[in-house]
């Protein structure tokens, strides 16, 4: 078994309209029709599926507690190793440009492919469909969370890594802001200039999308 047909396999899901599932995986660079759409909307999916999922398994958490689980969860670097098990690098369709430059291997590209395949399962075979394949490839993670449950936040945890390095404190701006003024999706900066790190998170608030890129930048510094 090899190829898409692996894919589908891991994903637990065979594809109707297997366009679609072309699509999630064709890069910008590639040529149109390109997979930013069904990113958009994976990323919606993912953030909502994967909310449902923490409140249904951790009824007595807060509020705050779950948005930290769930940062954890659908941040570029948790996406990145997803892709990574479904060897996603390897079905990606890239430009010349971008394969030369080992783009198959790039953590925001493989994490944005990933997306963009739960969004063609939504589209090729609806929300029941979509919440299976989220439940299935997430399960592992979810069963791991009870002993991160209550640890401090990205934002918080950078911030004391940093300064027991005496490095400088991060600093945090607003990159993009999209959407209606009651649904918005923040992306945010996050730059440490001592150690030359600058990640992105994106989310509904300026505050979860700070979070998740804190998260990522926590990683990288950790690395």
């Amino acid at each position: 078994m090899q190829g898409i047909q692996l894919l589908e396999h891991q994903l637990g899901y065979t594809f109707s309209d297997q366009a679609l599932l072309n699509q999630g995986l064709t890069h910008r660079s590639f040529g149109s029709p390109h997979n930013e759409r069904l990113e958009f909307l994976g990323d919606s999916l993912l953030n909502c599926l994967v909310a449902a999922e923490l409140f249904n398994r951790f009824p007595r958490l807060r509020e705050g507690e779950l948005s930290r689980l769930r940062v954890h969860l659908v941040r570029e670097g948790t996406l990145h190793e997803l892709a990574q098990a479904l060897q996603i690098g390897d079905l990606i369709r890239l430009g010349e440009g971008e394969l030369k430059s080992g783009g198959f291997n790039r953590p925001s590209i493989l994490a944005d492919a990933f997306e963009a395949v739960i969004g063609a399962v939504y589209l090729d075979g609806g929300f029941a469909a979509t919440n299976a394949v989220v439940n299935k490839l997430f399960d592992p993670l979810f069963g791991g969370l009870d002993s991160l449950a209550h640890v401090k936040d990205p934002k918080t945890e950078l911030q004391e890594l940093l300064q027991s390095r005496g490095a400088g404190l991060p600093l945090y701006d607003v990159v993009t802001t999209t959407g209606a003024a009651h649904n918005q999706t923040f992306e945010v900066r996050c730059s440490i200039s001592s150690l030359r790190i600058e990640t992105f998170g994106r989310g509904t608030s300026r505050r979860s999308a700070e979070q998740a890129a804190a998260s990522d930048a926590l990683a990288r510094a950790r690395a």
